[in-house]
């Protein structure tokens, strides 16, 4: 069930980057570059994006990057259970101080140490994903979990604007890209809200976007989409011919005449090239390609 605020004594001021900064200090704690760390302090902002969520109360969530708290609690209060994420080991030490008191009266907050692109693999997924993204991170922890078949019922990210115009990107547009299609076969993406440097502690010298992530129904590609989808954009300047007579995945090279019984039994035009082509374009050719491997394997 929700938890009141008196559930949570010692919170900091999560509304304020000079109170945040002034108890983190008392604490002996800074931030990181490294890190990416960025603590949403608008309290509109975090409730809109728990709001976005539209979890039941007592599902789950995964918190990607949690810090000192500021998405926990608001999660917590409106009474989630959640698996905390966090890299940085002075933050680990303060959510253990403030959150783990609360499993007194049920296990309602579970904390992972270290880096959740190595770690998030020995969690068992909840419905629920929600977490405010580095740059650095973003592409191969959601790539990371699309690939390995960890699907959520819905995310809730906040990434730079610039990689959410790469993530959210139609065929055809500037920013589609590997990324693009790998989290279109797997989700509906709809932009929500987009976030000055001013709704964050320390403000970050970009803008950041909110994104939703809603599941699809659809059936798990084939083994061989996810990396039929790299080969063909990793040369965005030649066609798709050109590119899968050297996609090494089936056991060596391609040869021309494989090559285009692939792309004319998938209707997939050989003179396109990989930003054009929607995602199930890749699936249907992928699919081609995996039953060409099982014929070999016979």
């Amino acid at each position: 069930m929700p938890l009141s605020p008196e559930s949570f004594p010692l919170l900091p001021n999560y509304n304020s980057g000079p109170a945040l900064r002034a108890f983190l200090e008392g604490r002996g704690l800074g931030i990181r570059k490294q890190w990416g760390q960025n603590f949403l302090i608008n309290p509109r902002a975090r409730k809109f994006i728990v709001d976005a969520l539209e979890g039941e109360t007592g599902s789950g969530v995964w918190e990607i990057g949690s810090g000192p708290g500021c998405m926990t609690a608001e999660l917590l209060e409106r009474g989630f259970r959640v698996t905390a994420f966090e890299i940085d080991p002075g933050f680990c030490s303060l959510l253990e101080e403030l959150f783990m008191p609360l499993n007194k009266e049920g296990e309602v907050f579970t904390l992972i140490r270290g880096d959740a692109v190595k770690t998030w693999e020995t969690v068992p997924a909840g419905p629920y994903l929600l977490g405010n993204l580095p740059y650095t991170v973003a592409a191969v922890l959601l790539g990371g979990f699309i690939e390995n078949g960890c699907f959520f019922k819905r995310m809730i990210v906040t990434v730079q604007k610039e990689v959410a115009l790469r993530m959210a990107a139609p065929p055809g547009s500037k920013n589609y890209s590997s990324i693009s299609v790998l989290c279109s076969s797997a989700y509906r993406i709809k932009p929500l809200m987009n976030l000055k440097g001013a709704s964050f502690y320390p403000p970050p010298h970009v803008d950041s976007t909110v994104l939703c992530f809603e599941r699809k129904n659809d059936p798990a590609q084939v083994p061989l989409f996810y990396p039929l989808v790299r080969a063909l954009f990793a040369s965005r300047r030649k066609t798709v011919a050109n590119n899968l007579e050297h996609f090494s995945a089936l056991s060596g090279t391609m040869k021309k005449d494989m090559a285009a019984a692939a792309l004319e039994q998938s209707g997939v035009p050989g003179e396109a090239r990989a930003e054009r082509l929607p995602p199930e374009a890749f699936a249907a050719l992928a699919a081609v390609l995996e039953k060409y491997r099982g014929e070999k394997r016979t």
